[in-house]
């Protein structure tokens, strides 16, 4: 039996660590996790207790996009497993085929009706990042966590900031004189300088005990660095003279080597020496390499016999150093600004009611530190029994208190679940805030309930080999992370993966490719960062270049399992960078040779390209089309291209240039009446750039960057007032194109054949066939000189240093490297078939030690040793090959001038496919009034009623426009009550009132309801006519087949009921004939319009009621029969049914009754269930007829028109044969 996966026996309670090496489908595990907490799954050792619903599940993880994703991928695989549970389809994967196997087939439909309502419940999942939970949380919680109902998030604060920045230089640097403001003019600059500065320092523990202002800081402290300099100074006067006197002496003597002691050398530095010691003023010393030649070891070096002893030469080996380490009052002012600046920032930001990212979190964190907080945490908990966190190797220590707070992680409570999923082998976000050490804790906290994911699905057998091969050789030692402690403690391991390999196979010219290629740039000495970079990014291009020809000669790509070949393609190639530097590199090798190229960086803005400059040339231009010189500058600007002769032509032919006035002068119309995004797409139309950018290499990236940003302005103005306001805008973000918020960063241009080139932070989390690393050994070792400086303790807190000692630089840089590491295992696992490294030895600056050994790549080489001399890599290199067949060292791959030239899109137009039926059908909605449409009645619009007031409007009979229009002013009987459509329908209404009370109403009732309707029609006079009229109606029985009925005994009944169904090329007349032939024994009555039904059909029935088990439909009718009682007769009544073609109304009326009884009962027959219609004439209810009319047509009626509407034929009725022979 084998073991079960991680995912199905994984225990859903407590607090659990999951740890997932890269490509060990850690997405896939949380969806599986997911899906077991729905269903409740897993026994008494691994169930959480109860079933959970999506809105009970919290998944935070960090970033907007992978919410997305992980949302759509739970979603998809709750309604895959509903299918398959309903045994709908295959099973999706062996994982839920497993989860099924746990439950009885019975019980598979429950199961797979609880998958779905949580799949449909997706949208309301609590599928967040940790910020927007955050804000979820304070505005839901606002009492116990005391925050406001209302807080606005702003994502940028930087206006602010430089507000209380401004404050800040106001009220402590505007008051200084002397020293301190020199110090501050010349340090400091102005309070922008001071931003990013003070910026560093926040969220660091600053110390509190000092109490003085900057000015008297800098003061005390400046009055210290002259009197350590006076003293520092004081000898040298005296020294300079003897030591000039002991070099001179020794160099007339011969006893110096002449050619690293010479007087041209020294006695510009002794002369410096005693210009420095008398100038109070002086305080930096040049001398170059006289530092350290003027030191006992440089003597030595120099003298040919015992060197001269010198307090002196004593003295100048830590003068370069005593200089440095002078007091300065940079820290403790700067301390003081974050300080100051940092307090008045929160006020301010709580005086507006405003947060930033980072304060949702402190503020929740703060609520569940307070003393309420255990209230706060167990409301939390109640609403979310169970969170996993996504990425948690990338979590902070407040994002840490928060969830240990609500969860109690160490004390392992089973009664909720919080289930921490990461891997501490990436994570590279310390930039960021993110801490390893974070990871750590929880990591000690959740102790003996760790799990891992041991298989990897990402990258092929000999990939996962290579990569397991180069970290296990590092384990020893400090370990491949730098996380082993000396008591053999290690709690970043490196643990080999499996591997479930990959179907497909990379073959070039029919040999398979090894899986890590190691690139070696051999030379004799340390080179420098620049050549580096050149040499492999040409060699990357060069080989990049062959890979593709490769690919489109069917030489090199991959060998699918079903034997098919599938070149390589740009899109399969990814070239991972650290920086822009880098990226530029290798993109303009790679341009040179003909291979397109896009770079993916969390840093690049829209605002940063040539685009974003242009547009805000076009913007003034199009804003002042008068005035000369913005109309010059748009138009000469690079992204318009105009020709040199084009604009020459402006400058000599007056018309030319008028002609352009007046172009611009129409684009600001098109501004100011339809918005600058319309105005910049016909611009970008009227020069024609879609079609000459589209031709160009790079113009698919321009044209998206225009698009991209017009949307942008688009946006913006809908908050801006006028476009002067808008150009501002544009031009201020030029200014911080630096600075890039989310909807700022660049768009990808196209899905089409791109290598991409993406920064190794970028990189995190996706996957590419073939990864070049062509500059992995580059490093940027801690040097104490960018300040301030992070580090951790022993106990793994953090710091911020201004005032680092070589012991906090060393700690810095060991982070620093630790971190490199990391990302360099980020770097490896992203690829599923090879990856390519470029190796050199280098140096930095213009010393000529390697500094390999400070990279992530040296370290794991030399375990940490330096390079003794270049010529010893190639003997690291085969070192680290040896014993791993995956793993190929080789030379770096001559730079050439190869060409990629991409396959041409060689499509052509095909001929336009014609639909099969003509799209110019005539399909309408059509009702009732459609039909009636006879010389006798009055043109109305074909259009179907929309409501059943516009359908009564039409039903009524129209007046003779003769008839008189004033309405009578009081009431005698409903005889003289004023006819027409309007009366008409006020009459409905009133049954429509009494419907909707359930019929059986009191007479105080009715006169309350008909007088409030007729004051607002000034008819006082009518009330106590209409009410009696309507109390009568509703008690009088109206006669249905051999039985009575009243309104008022009305038990099952529907009033305006409306219905709809579809009606296929019925032709009217034929619908007609049918009627007529079935109806009132075939008489002759006004012709239907001959029109085609097609389309939809529809109406609104007044009353539709069920009477004795049958059902029946009814219709108030306002007509006017007489003056009065004996007018409605039962002849009358039909010949009125008759004018006014009411017999195609009812019978569609039961036409739709019928389909509707036919749908809902089961054991529906016409003859049994359908009753017939009723047609109550309102005016006559008081007759010896009731006003009532009652039909029933027969069934075969009702079934052809059934068949009519369906476009199906009517079968012919059969009649017995010697029937026929009498008839014949």
């Amino acid at each position: 039996m084998t073991s079960r996966p991680l995912a199905l026996a994984f225990p859903l309670k407590g607090s659990q660590l999951i740890e997932a090496s890269a490509g060990t489908g850690k997405t896939f595990t949380i969806s599986a996790l997911y899906l077991r907490l729905v269903l409740g799954h897993g026994g008494d050792e691994s169930s959480f207790g109860r079933e959970l619903l999506p809105p009970q599940i919290l998944v935070v993880t960090f970033t907007d996009a992978a919410t997305k994703e992980l949302r759509e991928r739970i979603r998809i695989r709750l309604a895959e497993a509903a299918r398959f549970f309903r045994e709908e389809i295959e099973q999706p994967d062996a994982l839920i085929a497993d989860l099924r196997a746990d439950y009885l087939p019975e019980q598979w439909p429950a199961c797979a009706n609880r998958l779905d309502i949580a799949a449909q419940w997706m949208d309301e999942a609590a599928v967040s990042t940790i910020h927007s939970w955050c804000q979820r949380m304070l505005r839901e919680h606002a009492f116990d966590s005391g925050s406001l109902f209302t807080q606005t998030l702003e994502t940028d604060h930087s206006d602010l900031l430089g507000e209380v920045l401004r404050d800040y230089w106001r009220l402590f640097c505007y008051p200084m004189h002397d020293d301190a403001l020199n110090w501050v003019r010349s340090h400091w600059g102005g309070p922008a300088a001071l931003m990013p500065r003070v910026r560093a320092l926040f969220g660091s523990e600053r110390p509190t005990d000092e109490t003085r202002e900057p000015a008297e800081l800098i003061t005390a402290c400046l009055q210290e660095r002259r009197e350590a300099l006076t003293t520092l100074k004081a000898p040298w006067q005296q020294w300079a003279t003897e030591l000039r006197d002991i070099c001179l002496q020794a160099v007339a003597a011969k006893a110096v080597d002449g050619r690293k002691m010479q007087a041209r050398y020294f006695e510009p530095w002794f002369e410096k020496i005693s210009a420095w010691a008398a100038d109070e003023t002086l305080e930096q010393l040049d001398i170059g390499t006289g530092f350290t030649r003027l030191t006992p070891d440089g003597m030595a070096e120099a003298w040919k016999g015992e060197p001269p002893q010198h307090p002196g030469i004593d003295a100048m080996a830590g003068l370069k150093a005593a200089l440095d380490a002078l007091p300065t009052p940079d820290a403790a002012v700067l301390q003081h600004a974050a300080g100051w600046v940092g307090k008045r920032f929160e006020e301010e930001k709580r005086r507006r009611a405003e947060m930033g990212f980072d304060d949702m979190l402190i503020r929740l964190n703060a609520a569940l530190q307070a003393d309420g907080g255990e209230r706060l945490a167990s409301v939390v908990r109640e609403q979310f029994p169970v969170a996993l966190i996504d990425e948690f190797q990338d979590t902070d220590p407040v994002q840490y208190s928060i969830f240990d707070s609500i969860y109690r992680i160490e004390e392992n409570h089973f009664d909720s679940g919080l289930f921490l999923i990461g891997d501490p082998k990436q994570a590279i976000y310390a930039f960021r805030g993110a801490d390893i050490y974070t990871y750590l804790r929880a990591r000690q906290s959740t102790t003996g309930r760790h799990h891992t994911l041991g298989t990897n699905f990402r990258s092929s057998h000999a990939m996962v080999e290579a990569v397991n091969h180069v970290f296990q050789r590092a384990e020893t030692g400090r370990g491949a992370f730098l996380f082993r402690e000396p008591d053999g403690v290690n709690p970043v391991p490196f643990h080999s993966v499996l591997s479930q390999g990959r179907k497909e196979q990379l073959q070039v010219g029919g040999q398979t490719l090894p899986a890590m290629n190691l690139w070696h740039l051999p030379t004799d000495q340390p080179v420098s960062n620049v050549i580096y970079r050149q040499q492999l990014a040409a060699a990357c291009a060069t080989h990049i270049v062959e890979l593709l020809n490769g690919g489109q000669q069917g030489s090199a790509g991959f060998l699918q399992p079903d034997g098919s070949f599938k070149g390589v393609r740009p899109s399969d190639i990814a070239i991972l960078v650290r920086d822009g530097k880098e990226a530029q590199a290798v993109r303009g090798e790679l341009a040179a040779r003909g291979v397109r190229s896009v770079y993916l960086s969390d840093k690049d803005s829209v605002f940063a390209a040539q685009e974003a400059h242009d547009l805000l040339a076009w913007l003034k231009a199009c804003a002042e089309p008068d005035v000369e010189r913005p109309l010059r500058a748009a138009l000469a600007c690079v992204t318009l291209n105009l020709s040199l002769a084009e604009l020459e032509r402006l400058n000599q032919d007056e018309l030319a240039w008028e002609s352009r006035v007046m172009q611009f002068r129409g684009y600001r119309t098109i501004w100011r009446t339809q918005g600058v995004l319309p105005m910049l797409r016909r611009l970008l139309h009227d020069f024609k750039l879609p079609q000459t950018l589209i031709a160009r290499s790079d113009g698919e990236r321009v044209l998206t960057n225009l698009l991209h940003l017009s949307e942008l302005l688009q946006q913006a103005a809908s908050e801006l007032d006028g476009e002067q306001a808008l150009i501002r805008h544009l031009a201020e973000h030029l200014a911080l194109s630096g600075q890039a918020g989310e909807e700022q960063i660049l768009r990808l241009e196209s899905d089409e054949q791109l290598v991409k080139v993406v920064t190794i932070h970028k990189s995190k989390g996706l996957e590419y066939d073939l990864v070049f690393l062509p500059f992995i050994c580059s490093a940027k070792p801690v040097d104490g000189s960018r300040l301030p400086l992070h580090y951790h303790d022993e106990n793994g807190k953090s710091h911020v240093s201004l005032r680092p000692t070589p012991e906090l630089i060393a700690q810095a840089d060991n982070e620093r490297l630790a971190e490199d590491l990391r990302l360099f295992y980020v770097a490896l696992t992203r690829a599923k078939h090879a990856c390519w490294l470029g190796i050199a030895d280098l140096k930095r600056g213009n010393s000529n030690s390697s500094v390999l050994h400070l990279s992530a790549l040296g370290y794991l080489l030399g375990a940490g040793a330096s390079l003794g001399e270049s010529a010893g890599l190639a003997r690291w290199l085969l070192d680290l090959q040896e014993g791993c067949t995956a793993i190929h060292y080789a030379q770096v791959p001559e730079a050439q001038d190869n060409l990629f030239h991409p396959p041409r899109n060689e499509a052509t137009l095909r001929a336009p496919l014609l639909p099969k039926r003509k799209a110019a059908e005539n399909w309408w909605i059509a009702s009732y009034s459609a039909l009636r449409i006879g010389d006798s009645m009055s043109a109305a619009t074909l259009e179907a009623p929309e409501s059943p007031q516009a359908q009564k409007l039409f039903d009524d009979e129209r007046l003779d426009p003769d008839a008189p229009r004033e309405v009578a002013a009081s009431g005698g009987d409903i005889h003289r009550f004023p006819r027409g459509p309007n009366p008409g329908t006020f009459l409905h209404g009133l049954l429509e009132w009494a419907g909707e009370d359930g019929f059986n109403v009191t007479p105080e009732a009715i006169e309350k309801a008909v007088g409030a309707r007729c004051n607002r029609r000034n008819w006082e006079g009518w009330i106590i006519t209409l009410s009696s009229w309507l109390g009568h109606l509703l008690q009088t029985p109206l006669p249905v087949n051999d039985s009575h009925v009243s309104l008022s005994g009305l038990q099952q009944y529907q009033i305006e009921m409306e219905f709809w169904f579809a009606s296929h090329k019925v032709d009217v007349l034929a619908l007609d004939k049918l009627v007529c032939q079935y109806t009132h024994n075939g008489v002759s009555r006004v012709a239907a319009e001959p029109v085609l039904l097609n389309g939809m059909f529809k109406g609104f029935i007044d009353l539709t009621f069920e009477h004795d088990g049958r059902y029946y439909v009814a219709d108030y009718k306002s007509n006017w029969l007489g003056p009065d009682d004996s007018a409605y007769t039962f002849d009358a009544m039909e010949q009125s049914i008759l004018d006014h073609r009411y017999d195609l109304q009812y019978v569609l009326y039961l036409l739709a009754l019928h389909r509707q009884l036919k749908a809902r009962l089961p054991d529906y027959d016409y003859d049994r269930h359908v009753g017939g219609a009723l047609y109550i004439f309102l005016r006559g209810t008081q007759s010896a007829s009731q006003g009532a009319y009652f039909t029933r047509p027969p069934r075969e009626l009702i079934e052809g028109l059934d068949l009519l509407f369906q476009g199906k034929p009517i079968p012919p009725k059969v009649e017995p044969a010697w029937e026929q022979g009498v008839l014949l």
